[in-house]
């Protein structure tokens, strides 16, 4: 479904459609939005490999389990970019090669940082606080805008 940029998320009968909505509204500052959309990716990758840093078959689970998780959400496109960008971290997860830990936890700990920084701008706390698949759903934010910015729909 295709979102104009004056309208805010469709807010339909699809629970990501409700999610994306909900998550929007604690999101909706421009230095807010733009600091999630490069704090998110890092954590994102930065989870990946601190637990590949534990053992690259948790990283393998805990990646496989949050691809069920879009699965469910029944949005084959962000399930399909999810898988591929998932991919593309497990790949530089593999690059840091024995610098996986300490280059992961000060991604980490910089790009939550950034985040709370955006929160303190939006003057909202963030999504998590409320429900914790709301740390699933923030790439999914980042992939709606960016698909939205391209005309793509979902």
């Amino acid at each position: 479904m295709a979102h104009t940029a004056a309208a805010p998320l469709d807010t339909s009968d699809r629970k990501v459609d409700r999610l994306l909505a909900h998550y929007e509204q604690s999101h909706r500052h421009p230095t807010n939005e733009l600091i999630h959309f490069a704090a998110i990716p890092a954590i994102m990758l930065s989870i990946v490999g601190l637990l590949f840093a534990v053992h690259p078959w948790v990283a393998y689970g805990f990646v496989a389990a949050s691809l069920v998780y879009y699965a469910l959400l029944r949005a084959p496109v962000f399930l399909l970019t999810m898988a591929l960008l998932t991919a593309v971290a497990l790949g530089l997860v593999h690059a840091m090669g024995g610098l996986v830990l300490p280059v992961s936890a000060a991604i980490f700990v910089v790009a939550w940082i950034f985040q709370f920084v955006g929160h303190k701008v939006e003057g909202k706390k963030p999504s998590f606080f409320e429900d914790i698949q709301y740390l699933w759903v923030g790439p999914l934010f980042v992939l709606s805008k960016l698909f939205l910015k391209l005309g793509i729909r979902w």
